[in-house]
C-alpha cells in the first residue's frame, strides 16, 4: 500500500520542494523577458507529451527492429517523427533519436572519421559552436580540428579564408553555422568549397532551424549532404536533436546514433518532437517564424540608432550580438544588471575579443521567446530602452534603478501571456 501511495500522489504531495522550485521556474518565465537566443517557449501540446508515459518504456533499435518487446506504440510514434521532419525540411532521411545537439554531432564525426582526422569549423570566439573542433571539446581533442573566423572588417564568414583552409589541409568534414552567428549562413557557398576538396559539408541549424522550417531562412537541404540540428530553439519543441541526410548516408548515421553512441531513445521526447514538427507545418508558425527575424532586426535598429555597436552591424535572423565594449561595460556586468532588471540574456564572446570568455566584451540576444509571446515592433522599441537605460545604470552602479526597470519588465511580460505556462 505504501508503494502505491508514493507512485500515485502528485508532484506537490510527494516532494513538495522540487514543486515550490518548479513553480518558481514558471514565474520567472512568465514575469521575465527571456531574450537569450537558444530558449523559447514549447506549447502545452508538446510539454503534455514530453510529461507521458511514453518515459517508461525502454525502445532500442529503430521502428520494426528493436531489441525489446511491447513496441507497437512507440513505433508509429517514431515514424511519424521520422516523416514529418523529412517532410518538413525535404530530406531523405531523419533519425530523430539523438539526446542533445552535441551528442548529435558526435554521431556525425563518429559516422564519418576516424580520430585523428582532419575537420573544419568555425572557431567558438567567432561563433562557432564547441562540437565543431574546438580545443577544451572531445571533437578538437581526438581530431584534427582547424578553425575558420570572421573577417575583422565585416563580422561575417571570411570565405577566402575557408576556401584557403580547405585547400591546405583537405578536412574530411566541413561544419557551417554556429551558436553565435547573427547573419544568413551561406550554404551554398561553403557547398562549393567542400565539393572543391572531396569535404562532406555538415550545416549544423540548431538555432535557424524553425526560421528554416517557416522560410524565414534559406535551407540546407540543397547544398549539405548531412544536416543537424536541436529541436528546441527557434523551432518550439523539447530539448532533443535531430541529424537529416541524404540517402546515401542514412545507414552511416543510423549505426552511429545506434548502437554508436547511444542505447535506447527517449520516447516522451520522440513524441514531443513529433508534436513540435507538426506545429512547425502549419501556416501560422511560418507567419511566427517571418515574425522573429522582423522583431529581431527592429530590435536591431533600434539598438543601433542608441549608439550599441553590433557584430556584423546588425541581424538577418533571430540573434543579436552586442559589443559592448564602447559603452564601458562588460558583459558579464551587463548580463547581471539586466537579469537583475528582468530582462534575460547571456554574455559572450565577439569575434576578436581582448577578454576572457568569462568576462567577455559581449553580450548575446535574441527574439524567439517574445515572439511567441505575440510581442512585436512597439515591444522591440521599448525593449531596447529598458536595455540601454539598465546598461547606463549598470555603468553608473545603480541598483535603484535596476530595482525600477524590473516592475516595468514584469508589467511589459505579464501584458503577453506565455504559452504553454499556466497563468
Amino acid at each position: 500500500m505504501a508503494t502505491e501511495l508514493s507512485t500515485g500522489t502528485s508532484l506537490q504531495a510527494t516532494d513538495p520542494e522540487i514543486a515550490r522550485l518548479v513553480e518558481e521556474e514558471e514565474r520567472r518565465q512568465r514575469e521575465t523577458i527571456r531574450l537569450i537566443p537558444s530558449e523559447n517557449y514549447a506549447s502545452k501540446a508538446v510539454i503534455e507529451a514530453t510529461g507521458t508515459v511514453l518515459t517508461n518504456k525502454y525502445s532500442e533499435g529503430y521502428p520494426g527492429r528493436r531489441y525489446y518487446e511491447g513496441q507497437q506504440v512507440i513505433d508509429p510514434i517514431e515514424t511519424l517523427a521520422i516523416e514529418r521532419a523529412e517532410r518538413l525540411f525535404g530530406v531523405d532521411h531523419a533519425n530523430v533519436q539523438p539526446y542533445s545537439g552535441s551528442v548529435a554531432n558526435l554521431a556525425v564525426y563518429l559516422a564519418f572519421c576516424e580520430p585523428g582526422d582532419t575537420v573544419m569549423g568555425m572557431a567558438l570566439p567567432m561563433g562557432g559552436h564547441l562540437t565543431h573542433g574546438w580545443s577544451v571539446s572531445i571533437t578538437g581533442k581526438w581530431l584534427r580540428a582547424v578553425q575558420y573566423g570572421v573577417s575583422r572588417e565585416t563580422g561575417t564568414v571570411d570565405f577566402d579564408e575557408v576556401r584557403r583552409l580547405a585547400r591546405e589541409e583537405r578536412p574530411k568534414l566541413i561544419f557551417c553555422g554556429g551558436t553565435a552567428v547573427p547573419r544568413i549562413i551561406e550554404f551554398d557557398r561553403f557547398a562549393e568549397i567542400a565539393e572543391e576538396v572531396g569535404a562532406i559539408l555538415v550545416a549544423d541549424i540548431a538555432h535557424i532551424a524553425g526560421l528554416v522550417a517557416g522560410g524565414a531562412h534559406p535551407s540546407p537541404t540543397p547544398h549539405a549532404p548531412v544536416i543537424s540540428t536541436t529541436t528546441h530553439k527557434t523551432l518550439r519543441g523539447p530539448r532533443g536533436a535531430m541529424l537529416m541526410c541524404r540517402e546515401e548516408h542514412a545507414a552511416a548515421i543510423d549505426k552511429a546514433v545506434f548502437p554508436g553512441l547511444q542505447g535506447g531513445p527517449h520516447d516522451h521526447i520522440t513524441a514531443a518532437i513529433a508534436v513540435a514538427l507538426e506545429e512547425a507545418s502549419r501556416p501560422e508558425f511560418a507567419e511566427y517564424a517571418h515574425r522573429i527575424v522582423d522583431n529581431s532586426r527592429t530590435l536591431a535598429d533600434e539598438l543601433i540608432r542608441r549608439g550599441f555597436d553590433l557584430v556584423s552591424g546588425g541581424t538577418d535572423n533571430h540573434l543579436i550580438l552586442i559589443d559592448l565594449t564602447s559603452k564601458e561595460v562588460a558583459g558579464k556586468v551587463a548580463s547581471q544588471a539586466l537579469d537583475r532588471a528582468g530582462l534575460e540574456t547571456n554574455y559572450n564572446t565577439v569575434p576578436f575579443d581582448p577578454r576572457k570568455p568569462f568576462d567577455p566584451s559581449g553580450l548575446r540576444i535574441g527574439t524567439p521567446s517574445v515572439t511567441t509571446r505575440g510581442m512585436g515592433r512597439d515591444e522591440m522599441l521599448t525593449i531596447a530602452d529598458l536595455m540601454d537605460r539598465v546598461i547606463e545604470a549598470a555603468r553608473a552602479g545603480d541598483d535603484a534603478a535596476l530595482d525600477r526597470i524590473r516592475d516595468e519588465s514584469r508589467e511589459l511580460a505579464t501584458a503577453f501571456p506565455a504559452p504553454g505556462i499556466d497563468a
